[in-house]
C-alpha cells in the first residue's frame, strides 16, 4: 500500500493478541480506508489550498497555508489578518514553525485568538478573540 504515498496505520503483526495466540489478519486495508499524512498549515501573506480526493471522488479543500482567519468578535465574525503564531498546545515547535492547528494561539489584527477548527480539514481558519 505504499504506493499510494500515504501512512497506514495497523496492528503489529510480532506482537501476540493477550492470550498467547498469534494474530491473523482477515484483510489488507482499502485504499479509501487509509489515512493521509498530516497537512501542517503554514502562515502566510495569502490563503493557499490544495485539492485532496476522498471516497466517492468528492473533493474537499485543504488549507496550506493560511493568511486570513475568521474571527468571532461580539459583533460577529470579521475577516482579519494573521500576524502570527504565539503558542500551540499540540507541539511548541509548531509556534517556532509558525503552523496553525486547532487550539493554536494567533495573534490578530484585533488581538490573542484560538482556533476553533481544523484548517487541514476544513480549508479555513475560524477563531474566537480572546478577552484581553
Amino acid at each position: 500500500m505504499s504506493q499510494f504515498g500515504v501512512q497506514l496505520h495497523s496492528r503489529s503483526h510480532t506482537k501476540a493478541s493477550g492470550n498467547g495466540k498469534r494474530k491473523i489478519k482477515s484483510r489488507d486495508k482499502c485504499r479509501s480506508e487509509i489515512g493521509s499524512y498530516f497537512s501542517a498549515t503554514k502562515m502566510s501573506e495569502e490563503n493557499a489550498y490544495r485539492a485532496h480526493r476522498k471516497r466517492g471522488g468528492h473533493l474537499t479543500m485543504v488549507l496550506k497555508s493560511a493568511g486570513y482567519a475568521n474571527l468571532l468578535t461580539k459583533q460577529g465574525y470579521k475577516k482579519v489578518k494573521i500576524k502570527g503564531v504565539l503558542e500551540s498546545k499540540d507541539n511548541r515547535n509548531f509556534a517556532r514553525q509558525n503552523i496553525i492547528t486547532k487550539g493554536t494561539i494567533i495573534n490578530t489584527e484585533f488581538g490573542k485568538a484560538q482556533v476553533t477548527n481544523r484548517p487541514g480539514r476544513e480549508g479555513s481558519v475560524n477563531a474566537l478573540l480572546l478577552e484581553a
